[in-house]
């Protein structure tokens, strides 16, 4: 038997990620509808009592990852950042929620590059902070919905 373990793609990481948060969500009773496609600003949409939230998911695969590629201006107004870690098979993922105005100041740029460092969000501040997407929630209208 080979011992042989292929390295897997790297968009595996991403969509693993956006399957661990949407089964999160879940558990905490949103219904939740997935984007497919990359180069997506939304990754999930998350509704709750008539009302909505858009997520957008980063993940890297290990603790050893120096954190998540990204640019200030890429990061949009309407929408919660949720940010996994999916560590070794033999642990969960860790998960780091953030608003908008909580993630700008904290990613470093670079000539070629951005990042948000995993120490700059790895505090009780963020880490397992689905009450980040809770208000995010009652801060939205209720929609109507017709038939």
């Amino acid at each position: 038997m080979s011992t042989f373990s292929p390295r897997p793609e790297s968009n595996s990481s991403h969509l693993a990620g956006e399957f661990f948060v949407a089964a999160e969500l879940s558990k905490r009773g949103y219904c939740v509808a997935l984007t497919m496609g990359n180069a997506k600003a939304i990754d999930i949409f998350a509704e709750l009592d008539r009302r909505s939230v858009n997520i957008q998911v980063k993940a890297i695969r290990h603790k050893k990852n120096v954190g998540w590629p990204m640019f200030k201006n890429k990061v949009l107004s309407n929408v919660i950042y949720v940010f996994v870690c999916l560590n070794g098979i033999e642990d969960p993922p860790s998960y780091y929620i953030a608003t908008p105005n909580e993630v700008r100041p904290r990613i470093k740029e670079y000539t070629i590059r951005g990042i948000l460092n995993r120490g700059a969000v790895n505090t009780p501040q963020f880490l397992d902070r689905w009450d980040k997407i809770e208000l995010a929630l009652a801060a939205q209208p209720v929609s109507r919905k017709t038939r």
